[in-house]
């Protein structure tokens, strides 16, 4: 009996412990939410180097400070610096164009109402177009807010990677602990979030900058004012869902339209058409093949979610988490829920190669069995 109250005792005061981990949680987060980004940035540098950190430590007998050193200022000088040139590169331009609301505001409305006169049909109403007379102002505003939480971000990714690539082996020792999941799924949550940030991490940036090259081409055979500012664009462009690029190239084919370049705004378009989007399919299909497939509808949605959370990192890590939201659920369903048929996976490469794996595995077992 006192062993008895001894474990219910012990079992409340696991509660209490657990109650006031969510309560300091909760708080910890909300002073910490604007370096959420950071962290996270971090946590998807460190599943692509933590392999190069081990290599480095354990069969090189590097240090673990100048291997993680060494791996931060690899981060930098290849990912995050251009990127931090890149955006610079695109606000510094933005920021330079001098908005004239009004003139945009008569020529739009001059545009709409040759268009409202052919097609008999009223498209947009004047007080609709007052809208663009603060566009100038907004958007420098948020470019200026952007920024300062781009830089900050930066700075947060770099050293919380160093520690986390330093302490690397106590730090998955202490996700492992905490995980609700057996160790065979621990497992498989390993490998699933590799290859779910192998496809965001690597995979969103390839695909932006497969067509930005390929536009950059575009415009500048086409004559396009600043083709280098417009091909960034068009990269940056690949993340929104639905309409993508279009949201470049059909504006400048419509003003060179406008402009009286009939034959050159007709190529241009058939050239975003075909040729950028086109090149959207064909890189999909190949980087697939090299990444893990995510399903479109989680690429959507989680752009949709992560850029008001994370601003411009929200383009990585909206999809990310959205990914691992429907693991865990997967993962929920198949290790919990009697009868389900869940997988704990949503990676479509890494299913393939378990087919793979169980056929080979069938057919060697097949032929042990042939006599000689």
């Amino acid at each position: 009996m006192a062993e008895f109250k001894g474990i219910s005792k012990k079992i409340n005061y696991k509660y209490v412990l657990v109650g006031l981990l969510i309560v300091l949680g909760l708080i910890i987060f909300k002073y910490t939410r604007i370096y959420l980004s950071g962290f996270l940035g971090a946590a998807t540098l460190y599943v692509i180097l933590n392999g190069w950190q081990k290599y480095l430590t354990k069969k090189l007998n590097w240090s673990r400070s100048i291997s993680a050193l060494l791996l931060v200022l690899v981060s930098l000088i290849f990912f995050l610096a251009p990127l931090t040139g890149l955006t610079f590169m695109v606000i510094d331009t933005i920021s330079g164009i001098s908005f004239d609301p009004e003139t945009i505001r008569m020529q739009i409305g001059d545009f709409i109402t040759t268009l409202e006169e052919r097609l008999e049909f009223e498209i947009v109403t004047t007080q609709t177009l007052t809208i663009l007379s603060g566009v100038g102002t907004n958007v420098l505003q948020a470019l200026g807010n952007s920024i300062i939480s781009f830089i900050i971000n930066i700075i947060v990714i770099l050293f919380v990677l160093y520690y986390m690539l330093y302490n690397n082996d106590g730090f998955e020792k202490a996700i492992k602990e905490v995980l609700p999941f057996n160790e065979e799924n621990k497992q498989i949550l390993a490998e699933e979030t590799r290859l779910i940030i192998q496809a965001n991490a690597i995979g969103i940036p390839a695909m932006a900058f497969i067509q930005g090259l390929f536009a950059y081409f575009g415009y500048l055979f086409f004559g396009i004012d600043s083709p280098l500012l417009y091909a960034i664009l068009t990269a940056f462009s690949t993340i929104i869902p639905i309409i993508g690029t279009m949201i470049v190239w059909i504006p400048i084919g419509v003003g060179m339209l406008m402009g009286g370049d009939y034959m050159g705004g007709f190529m241009m378009l058939l050239y975003g058409f075909f040729i950028i989007g086109g090149v959207d399919n064909v890189a999909r299909f190949i980087l697939q093949k090299r990444l893990a497939d995510i399903h479109p509808l989680i690429t959507v949605f989680g752009v949709l979610i992560g850029i008001p959370m994370f601003g411009f990192w929200g383009v990585i890590f909206g999809p990310l988490v959205l990914s691992l939201f429907v693991l865990f659920i997967n993962m929920y369903r198949h290790e919990y829920v009697p009868g389900s048929t869940a997988e704990p996976r949503i990676a479509t490469r890494y299913k393939g190669e378990q087919q793979v794996k169980m056929l080979r595995n069938l057919f060697m077992k097949k032929k042990r069995k042939i006599p000689d």
